[in-house]
């Protein structure tokens, strides 16, 4: 079970990094943040979908084909939590050595986002001043962490119920089908 879950989760919190670290250097400036938040979502649904192939993998060849919903629910949230802190570390890492300019970028971004909606320059400052106060408690690791981790975390609960719920098989219900 162990190696199920290690495997399952560093290679769905590899796949749920690869947006940041690959797509989107990749992008122009004028993709808005919120179609690069799109992006990311599907990277991390898409490393997620490992907690499908772990749960499978413990009820089809270590469990004789049964799992109840506690034992699927246990495996797929250490899976979540494996691949959460892979990402969460990944992007600590890619934050502090390879893009300390995240804030500012971030500011560009969003300032060109209100100004393409229309938005006033009073509402453009306001925006500014809070994103400029959020990144300035984002510089401490802690915050950071705990950040990234409320950004992939739920959703890795999510599918973790989902999975649990499609997956499990119990001995009554294997009888019942023959």
């Amino acid at each position: 079970m162990k190696r199920i879950i290690l495997v399952c989760g560093l290679i769905g919190g590899l796949i749920s990094c690869l947006w940041w670290a690959f797509g989107e250097p990749m992008v122009s400036d004028n993709v808005t943040f919120n179609t690069r938040m799109i992006f990311g979502y599907v990277s991390i649904l898409l490393g997620f979908s490992l907690i499908f192939v772990g749960v499978k993998s413990y009820r089809d060849n270590y469990s004789a084909g049964i799992i109840s919903f506690g034992k699927a629910i246990k495996i797929a949230l250490l899976i979540t939590l494996v691949a959460s802190t892979f990402y969460t570390l990944a992007w600590m890492i890619n934050y502090y050595f390879f893009i300390p300019d995240f804030g500012a970028k971030l500011m560009a971004s969003m300032r060109s986002q209100l100004i393409a909606e229309g938005a006033s320059k009073a509402e453009i400052q306001k925006e500014m001043t809070a994103i400029a106060e959020y990144m300035e408690q984002y510089k401490n690791p802690l915050f950071n962490a705990m950040m990234t981790y409320m950004e992939i975390l739920p959703v890795g609960i999510i599918v973790s119920i989902i999975a649990s719920l499609i997956l499990k098989k119990n001995p009554k219900s294997i009888s019942d089908n023959q």
